[in-house]
């Protein structure tokens, strides 16, 4: 069975960087497209980042230019590095892996992220 964990969640200043890991066991994560999404209280689930198994990235809006999604595919590991955080990216951080043929989705327990001074 597919199982993702995340980490390196945590308390940040604003302006200031964390690096989110999300590890993959009981497949190679060669298999799936890679995304990290986000969760804040009150709110709905929305996407942050994907990597697709060729390594494509894409983006939402709100962190272009500050969140770099990235794979390493020997780990079996997907990364999210974000820089400039800021307190409106406060949320519980979630990483997915969906099978690029059977569609299959799975999810992490999520890694909480708290951006204040």
């Amino acid at each position: 069975q597919v199982q993702l964990v995340e980490s390196g969640g945590g308390l940040a200043q604003p302006g200031g960087s964390l690096r989110l890991s999300c590890a993959v066991s009981g497949n190679s994560i060669n298999f799936y497209n890679m995304g990290w999404y986000r969760q804040a209280p009150g709110k709905q689930r929305e996407l942050v980042a994907t990597i697709t198994r060729d390594g494509t990235t894409n983006a939402a809006d709100s962190v272009k230019g500050r969140f770099t999604v990235s794979r390493d595919n020997a780990k079996n590991t997907a990364y999210l590095q974000m820089n400039n955080l800021r307190p409106e990216d406060t949320a519980a951080y979630y990483c997915n892996a969906e099978h690029w043929k059977l569609l299959i989705k799975y999810w992490g327990q999520g890694t909480q992220v708290t951006v204040s001074s």
